[in-house]
């Protein structure tokens, strides 16, 4: 195979190395199936877990803790004695000498490359709304919203100026893909039914949540008489769909829309994304959402060694049609991926790339939800739970899979969520405690001290 991909492995008498960037669902995939081959992998992330990004949002709403939806990527893959894990970021490829720059160490030789690293928060030229407006992509995004969420409801139930305390009880969600739908339906759950037990100055009235589409329709990736019925489920739980919304403006006290100011507590992002840098790193020309453009086999033009996946990939069917950002595609060419490099190890091909579209699900909120299996259209509670049983079984781990099967049965019994938890420092964003911060410290030094008694 000299001269081939992976020829040098044979030549030079080792066994081949094939690097993985990305743990997400696609690098995962890549290295599950690569387990036996003949081959060593390297599997590099910038985080030590994987994530069930899915589920994110419900982290976000208190719904699952994030343990629930993660695990440690060197314990899913510590059986395949070919795969080693490092946490390290990747600031480069070096083509002509198959070589990946790391942030630590000596750059890391391979005779197969494939890029799996996902995508971040897009605002379209605005990266100035991303403090006031956060994405979910991450654990830390998830939790920073959290936070946000219910100390938006703590402060509004001491609260006693009612323009405040209708901004606080305002939460907006911009954006009407599958992540602001569930995310939108989520809120309205949580503020409306589970907190409103629990708080003595907050009823189910008390809250607007508002739901922002720039398009015609919410889940524009659905039919149109599903999305119809994904719009209805979400004014039943209360929230506020405005389709055509055209944002032009969010600071931290809320937002701007088709002109009007509307005050709100808390805003969330869940309107665009970007793929990493791996375009650049390539040296070619990303998409408009800076994804890699790949031929039928996932690899980026003129570069055989290498194969681009996930959400960093413009990818497109056989008809032409861009695939989606969603887990089914990643794993799917993770696959195809491993299978292309046990072929070529033995001197064969594998047939191009081609998706196997499952069906489409999801989630409007408690016993709501829409799925599409093409012919066949499911709606409601049977739909609610099917997602609930697709969600628990593509999880990682038994582990998860109880905990989020427990969690859900006794929310769905009690309509509780387990997971309010406030972390970090809340002290700075409690009005009362920066007014008083001042006068705390000025006073700190005549303060007596505490003597212990004898």
């Amino acid at each position: 195979m000299a001269g081939a991909v992976g020829g040098d492995a044979a030549i030079e008498g080792r066994r081949p190395q094939v690097v993985i960037v990305g743990g997400g669902f696609g690098g995962l995939a890549a290295a599950k199936a690569l387990d036996g081959a003949p081959v060593d992998v390297t599997l590099i992330d910038k985080r030590n877990h994987h994530l069930f990004q899915p589920l994110l949002y419900q982290v976000a709403t208190a719904g699952l803790s994030p343990a629930d939806i993660a695990g440690s990527i060197r314990a899913i893959l510590a059986r395949q004695k070919n795969v080693r894990v490092l946490l390290d970021r990747v600031y480069g490829v070096d083509q002509a000498c198959r070589r990946v720059i790391l942030g630590d160490g000596e750059p890391l030789a391979y005779d197969w490359l494939i890029l799996a690293t996902g995508a971040t928060h897009s605002y379209f030229g605005r990266d100035d709304w991303a403090p006031f407006a956060p994405g979910v992509k991450t654990i830390d995004d998830a939790t920073a919203i959290r936070r946000r969420v219910l100390l938006a409801l703590e402060r509004a139930e001491t609260e006693t100026d009612e323009d405040k305390r209708k901004a606080l009880l305002t939460f907006v969600v911009i954006g009407g893909g599958p992540t602001g739908v569930e995310m939108a339906g989520a809120i309205a759950e949580l503020a409306r039914q589970s907190v409103s037990m629990d708080f003595r100055h907050i009823t189910p009235h008390c809250s607007r949540i508002l739901l922002l589409q720039r398009g015609d329709r919410v889940l524009q990736s659905f039919p149109p008489a599903l999305s119809e019925k994904a719009r209805k489920g979400l004014e039943e739980l209360g929230v506020e769909v405005r389709l055509d919304a055209d944002v032009t403006h969010i600071d931290a006290d809320g937002v701007v829309v088709d002109g009007e100011r509307i005050d709100a507590g808390t805003t969330i992002w869940a309107a665009g994304v970007m793929a990493s840098r791996a375009a650049e790193w390539l040296g070619c020309k990303g998409d408009r959402a800076g994804r890699v453009p790949v031929d039928a086999d996932l690899h980026p033009a003129g570069d055989q060694a290498i194969f681009v996946i996930g959400d960093t990939a413009a990818c497109t069917d056989a008809t032409g049609r861009a695939l989606p950002g969603v887990a089914p595609v990643a794993k799917q060419q993770g696959q195809h991926a491993a299978r292309a490099i046990r072929a070529a190890l033995h001197g064969r091909t594998v047939p191009p790339f081609r998706y196997r579209d499952y069906g489409n699900m999801a989630t409007i909120g408690r016993s709501r939800a829409i799925a599409d299996f093409g012919r066949l259209r499911v709606t409601g509670l049977a739909a609610w739970l099917l997602w609930c049983v697709a969600h628990i079984w593509f999880l990682t781990g038994h582990r998860n899979r109880i905990s989020v099967g427990i969690t859900w049965l006794w929310s769905y019994l009690t309509y509780q969520r387990g997971a309010r938890l406030i972390t970090g420092d809340v002290a700075p964003d409690l009005p009362a405690t920066r007014e008083l911060a001042p006068a705390l410290h000025r006073n700190r030094a005549v303060m007596p001290k505490f003597i212990p008694a004898e």
